[in-house]
């Protein structure tokens, strides 16, 4: 089995319970000033985004014990735009850990993972994941490729229209 890759498609169960420990992971951050977690947090979004659950300590966790003992039934959606939404996180966590061992500036950092807990609040409490929401506009933008995500094809014949 190879370690690289992304599950396709991708239980949205899971998704939004890893999406909740993001969300304490990072106010735990803020509020108790753990500039140590900023790296805890970026390696995280990079594995996810590299690998899925597969080495995520977080996602582990979310995928073998919480959602199991929770018994819910699967809720299976396309895997590419939660990939994406993990690399914005990366994205996001990857910077405040730079700003917090390389510039030495953990008051940005703060303020970088309080803007990340508008998405992962979103995606864990709400299940609207933001990153999802800007893939299928890439998409329909024609910047992602159709065949990246050939479910995604028809996202927006399938939410309803907005008036």
């Amino acid at each position: 089995m190879a370690v690289i890759g992304f599950p396709n498609p991708v239980n949205e169960v899971s998704a939004r319970l890893v999406a909740a420990g993001v969300f304490l992971m990072a106010t735990a951050t803020i509020v108790l000033d753990l500039r140590w977690m900023t790296l805890v947090l970026a390696y995280g979004f990079v594995a996810r985004a590299l690998t899925g659950p597969k080495l995520s300590p977080l996602g582990q966790l979310v995928t073998r014990v919480i959602t199991p003992a929770l018994g819910a039934e699967p809720r299976l959606v396309p895997g590419p735009p939660k990939r994406f939404a993990q690399g914005i996180g990366a994205a996001f966590t990857v910077t405040a850990a730079w700003l917090t061992y390389g510039a030495d500036r953990f008051d940005l950092a703060q303020v970088v993972l309080g803007i990340l807990l508008i998405p992962a609040a979103l995606e864990a409490f709400a299940g609207f994941c933001v990153g999802c929401q800007v893939f299928s506009v890439l998409m329909r933008a024609g910047v992602v490729p159709d065949d990246v995500c050939e479910a995604c094809n028809d996202i927006w014949s399938r939410q309803p229209q907005q008036i």
